[in-house]
């Protein structure tokens, strides 16, 4: 492709459309994407360090952070001691692992709906695509 910026342009609308509308799919619950992301990732990966989680999503800390804050205020997740007196270990509370299966399944409904133009092999191929963007390594001079 000649012309990146179009390509990367369409990606960031694509990625804003399918964020405001999760949003509207989770505003029921009280969640945000972004809070769904980390309460998936504990769902998936089990108790995390805050650290662990900034690392894993590939956002910066002080944004985790403000995002477990709310989570902990609204009953989603619990942040204990972690190993040291600096590490904060972070998991699910009882109302989260109660409540993950049905917002799960709207989530997977929203995603169904927006992938119902792709057939599986285009499915698999996107997945593919995605999982390359970003991992090339350039060679100096290049």
């Amino acid at each position: 492709m000649e012309n990146t910026n179009k390509l990367f342009h369409l990606l960031y609308q694509k990625t804003r459309l399918m964020t405001k509308e999760l949003n509207e799919h989770l505003q029921k619950h009280d969640l945000y994407s972004s809070q769904w992301t980390i309460l998936y990732c504990l769902k998936n990966n089990g108790p995390m360090t805050q650290s662990d989680i900034w690392r894993y999503l590939l956002v910066e800390a002080p944004t985790i952070t403000r995002t477990l804050v709310k989570l902990e205020e609204s009953g989603w997740v619990m942040r204990t001691q972690g190993n040291d007196k600096r590490e904060r270990l972070v998991s699910l509370t009882e109302k989260a692992k109660n409540m993950l299966p049905i917002i799960e399944q709207e989530v997977k409904t929203f995603e169904q709906k927006m992938i119902k133009h792709l057939t599986d092999e285009e499915q698999d191929y996107f997945f593919n695509i995605l999982n390359k963007l970003g991992t090339l390594t350039i060679e100096k001079g290049e």
